[in-house]
């Protein structure tokens, strides 16, 4: 390869495929994977995440509540993970930036990366939202809500994203290889 891709982010929502096609990439590209799933927790905790205040959240109000807390800390946690990571595949979690100062502060901390790549199984919103659901084996059991919908029909997924790239039909290789063209350096002359 003549240059090294660098920094490939994966954003969308839930079972998307994010974490598959991020390790695939990584592979391919000899460059570490960052899941912020598993980053997460020691970014919240630098500006104060609570656990006990996050049990309180969930028994009072199910799952939703609880990722409504979490969401106060993401955009931090996003703007934590790009500063402290350079070179990698990064597959984003599930979230979305519910407040318009937590999109603006994600949406400058990914301004500058060229390769912000949205998986979707398919453009089309209902047929995505049931393949999404069919790969979903184990929800919470106080899942009080879908958030795959309301991920769909929140605008941030597609004005953070610099490609979207349809999963559908496409075996996880298949989209691998379609984000590696689409990533692909630009030739110079």
């Amino acid at each position: 390869m003549p240059q090294s891709l660098s920094d490939i982010i994966l954003i969308g929502p839930v079972r998307a495929g994010k974490s598959t096609i991020g390790h695939l990439l990584a592979q391919h590209l000899d460059l570490p994977q960052v899941s912020v799933d598993e980053l997460r927790w020691k970014y919240h905790k630098e500006i104060g995440y609570d656990e006990t205040r996050a049990k309180e959240f969930r028994a009072r109000g199910g799952f939703l509540a609880l990722f409504l807390y979490w969401n106060l800390f993401d955009a931090y946690t996003v703007e934590r993970v790009l500063a402290d990571h350079r070179n990698c595949v990064f597959d984003f979690g599930a979230g979305i930036y519910e407040s318009r100062e937590m999109f603006a502060r994600v949406q400058r901390a990914l301004q500058p990366y060229r390769n912000v790549i949205l998986l979707l199984p398919s453009p089309d919103k209902a047929e995505s939202l049931r393949i999404l659901a069919d790969r979903e084996t184990d929800p919470p059991n106080d899942l009080n809500f879908d958030f795959n919908a309301h991920f769909l029909d929140q605008h941030s997924y597609y004005d953070l994203a610099k490609f979207v790239v349809y999963t559908k039909g496409k075996t996880p290789e298949e989209t691998c290889a379609e984000i590696l063209a689409l990533t692909a350096p630009d030739e110079i002359d």
